[in-house]
């Protein structure tokens, strides 16, 4: 079975080379890209001894819905630049691993679709609330009526990214014949709104969303702690920290060096983390200090283009894989046993 990494070299093989570095690049110099992982690398896991268990529970319950294990699939743009399938692929994957996928609002197959190709799979719906709210609310009604089970608000990203991989390659838009679906509003081609990043987004927008739809709501894109306070005042569900994989503000800190920092400020919400997951062992790392689960992003892209939807049960059943095995290691019956005595 590959590693998270293998997969990577595969795919980097497989792909476009504009493709590649659209998925794998960051903003500006690209020193937060490179911080979520040489962070989490930089801990240390402090195992306990004489604690055997036979068994060990991967499982938690996150918003009212169960994983299977505390790894869910992160909002990712674009899946059928890495293979013809796209989505579709990936949630067949995601549904056998019985894990969450968290549907990109910029996916090149609409979440309806998405929801046919694997029914009961567990579905939140990423949202970037738009300047339009009455094309933003019609988006939460087809996420509801798709099954989504909760609304994950991008929150970091007021404007784009300054991604200098895709200046370079002259990369802004999907070839002919791709679309960001869930932004389609007619059957014409051309049909089909572009996202805007809007700086005018604020709490209010947050007060109205609560207003629209009883989905629970987690705020995607939380580093400072002020603003884990504020979350909670707003009424929010829950918290994912997240520095859009380093492809928002470049030099923000590594996601795992303020995640303890979040969660003492959460007043007891779930909180999750993505950015930089490569390995069992960053995922109990993630765990001790806070998380209540990790989001996966740019590994699951490197499986669908290297093998499609086996690829991407490939890297889900590997990090299952390696998180079971952390665990023993460390003297853990049940991810619920970590704590931040476990990290230096």
């Amino acid at each position: 079975m590959r590693t998270l990494r293998e997969y990577e070299a595969v795919a980097r093989e497989r792909l476009d080379p504009v493709y590649y570095d659209y998925f794998a690049g960051g903003a500006g110099d690209e020193i937060t890209l490179r911080a979520n992982e040489a962070s989490l690398a930089r801990l240390a896991l402090v195992p306990r001894i004489l604690r055997g268990s036979e068994r060990r529970e991967l499982g938690v319950t996150l918003l009212g819905t169960r994983a299977s294990m505390p790894v869910l699939v992160a909002p990712t743009a674009f899946h059928r630049l890495a293979a013809p399938d796209g989505e579709r692929a990936t949630v067949r994957a995601v549904a056998a691993a019985d894990t969450i996928m968290i549907v990109s609002m910029a996916a090149t197959v609409a979440v309806e679709d998405i929801a046919a190709e694997a029914p009961g799979a567990k579905l939140w719906f990423q949202l970037y609330v738009q300047p339009d709210l009455g094309f933003t609310e019609a988006l939460v009604r087809r996420a509801e009526a798709a099954g989504c089970t909760a609304l994950v608000v991008t929150v970091d990203s007021p404007a784009l990214g300054r991604r200098e991989r895709d200046d370079r390659n002259a990369f802004h838009d999907l070839p002919d014949g791709l679309r960001c679906e869930n932004l389609r509003i007619g059957d014409a081609p051309g049909d089909v709104r572009q996202i805007a990043m809007s700086p005018e987004i604020s709490w209010d927008h947050i007060a109205w969303l609560r207003e629209i739809t009883d989905l629970p709501i987690v705020l995607k894109g939380v580093l400072h702690p002020e603003d884990a306070r504020l979350a909670t005042e707003a009424g929010v569900a829950g918290l994912l920290v997240s520095n859009h994989g380093g492809r928002q503000l470049d030099t923000v800190p590594a996601t795992i060096d303020v995640l303890p920092e979040i969660v003492d400020a959460a007043g007891g919400l779930p909180v999750l983390m993505d950015g930089g997951i490569r390995r069992g062992t960053d995922v109990l790392k993630a765990l001790a200090l806070g998380a209540s689960a990790v989001a996966l992003g740019r590994p699951v892209v490197w499986g669908l283009a290297a093998e499609g939807e086996q690829g991407v049960k490939g890297v889900l059943e590997r990090i299952r894989e390696e998180v079971d095995h952390a665990l023993v290691q460390c003297g853990c019956a049940s991810v619920g046993d970590l704590d931040r005595t476990f990290v230096r």
